[in-house]
């Protein structure tokens, strides 16, 4: 039988869709089993979509807690005990718990890191719940003992004797999963995570801060797990930031949004919640150059559904929900709840609590993800006339 080149670059195009559909299958947990609902351009804020695609939106309401108050240790732990119903029973199906807290360089960057006082609230709400380990850590370019000492954990652990508690910088542990994302030409490329969040032992509590970005305009609990993930270029190592992990995720506002979101499916199985400490806010040139909110916003945010607690995070923050183009996509493929009005808000009511946070001075560049792309000619390949196999069957 004779075959075309085109026809056979068809096949070997079907061929490998469905090898690649086979091994995202066994990677990623399968969506929700309701039938994928139109649309293309999704707005989050009306659930209404063009209906030109097809994506499978969440289908289930989800709870988030937004809790306003004057201490922040006591903020978190009221956060977590609004919603423990949802946390417990997945919480005694895991062997240990991880703690991924927020901080990178304890030297500049205290605003936007995870707060002594927010891990407090954390483990008080721990310690009477699980009898397990519980490993806090971040992928830092610090080694763990310089890290714990100088953001102050290593007090907090101190008064903790109850729960069997380690830090841990997973560059440090030489275990890694892998994941698949693009670089700058749109080629695929392997991109090392560690293993801890890949781990499917592990209960993955995202502490993350409240804070606009330098990239994908605000970062809260998807981000925090997401980013956190890639390996950091290890302390004393010939490894330079151009050629480490977490670089691979910076490659241009499309392709960088692109690979948060490829992230987050890789590793959404053992998400257990996500918490974002608003209790300063950091407004501006975040996340390393950012100022703090002023006054202090003094809240908390948790949710068993990391993208339903950003969801209402950005409200509180007063940005458009469509703008952050990582949570989108997450929104779209059905990774969580983003449509407000499906969301179950416990506490205090979003209305008395938001704020108009300043954004990054690039945020308009930021935003040239939801535009066309303009890299190709738009004539590119119609100097021919039409065929019969090139007619789209849905025009």
């Amino acid at each position: 039988m004779s075959v075309s080149r085109r026809s056979f670059f068809a096949r070997a195009g079907a061929i490998a869709a469905a090898q690649g559909l086979a091994l995202n299958a066994q990677q990623t947990p399968a969506p929700p089993s309701k039938a994928p609902r139109p649309g293309s351009s999704y707005d989050p804020r009306t659930g209404t979509a063009d209906a030109t695609k097809e994506f499978v939106f969440y289908d289930r309401r989800s709870k988030v807690s937004l809790i306003k108050g004057e201490n922040r240790r006591k903020n978190i732990y009221d956060a977590l005990m609004a919603i423990d119903d949802q946390i417990r029973p997945a919480l005694r199906a895991r062997k240990y718990v991880f703690v991924k807290i927020n901080g990178v360089d304890p030297i500049t960057r205290q605003l936007g890191s995870t707060s002594p006082d927010a891990l407090r609230g954390v483990l008080d709400y721990l310690a009477p719940h699980f009898k397990g380990p519980v490993v806090v850590g971040d992928s830092s370019d610090f080694p763990a003992k310089r890290t714990v000492s100088e953001y102050g954990w290593d007090k907090v652990f101190g008064e903790y004797k109850s729960l069997n508690l380690a830090f841990e910088v997973p560059n440090e542990e030489c275990r890694h999963g892998l994941m698949y994302g693009m670089d700058y030409d749109m080629h695929v490329i392997p991109i090392q995570l560690g293993a801890r969040f890949l781990d499917p032992d592990a209960f993955v509590m995202s502490l993350s801060v409240m804070k606009t970005h330098n990239m994908v305009v605000a970062t809260m609990s998807v981000k925090n797990v997401v980013m956190g993930a890639p390996l950091a270029v290890p302390i004393g190592s010939n490894i330079t930031w151009q050629q480490c992990e977490k670089r691979r995720f910076h490659v241009g506002i499309r392709a960088g949004n692109y690979n948060m979101f490829l992230a987050a499916q890789r590793m959404i199985s053992n998400w257990g919640v996500g918490i974002v400490d608003g209790f300063e806010g950091m407004e501006g040139n975040g996340p390393a150059q950012g100022t703090p909110l002023t006054p202090p916003h003094r809240i908390a945010v948790a949710s068993t559904d990391f993208l339903a607690a950003d969801r209402v995070s950005l409200e509180c923050m007063g940005i458009d929900a469509t703008w952050p183009g990582y949570l989108n996509y997450a929104s779209q493929c059905g990774l969580g709840q983003f449509n407000l009005s499906k969301i179950d808000v416990l506490g205090a009511k979003i209305a008395d609590v938001k704020r108009k946070y300043r954004l990054h001075a690039d945020v308009d560049r930021m935003l040239e993800w939801r535009g066309p792309m303009l890299d190709l000619p738009p004539n590119l390949g119609r100097n021919r006339p039409p065929r019969e196999e090139d007619r789209n069957p849905y025009a």
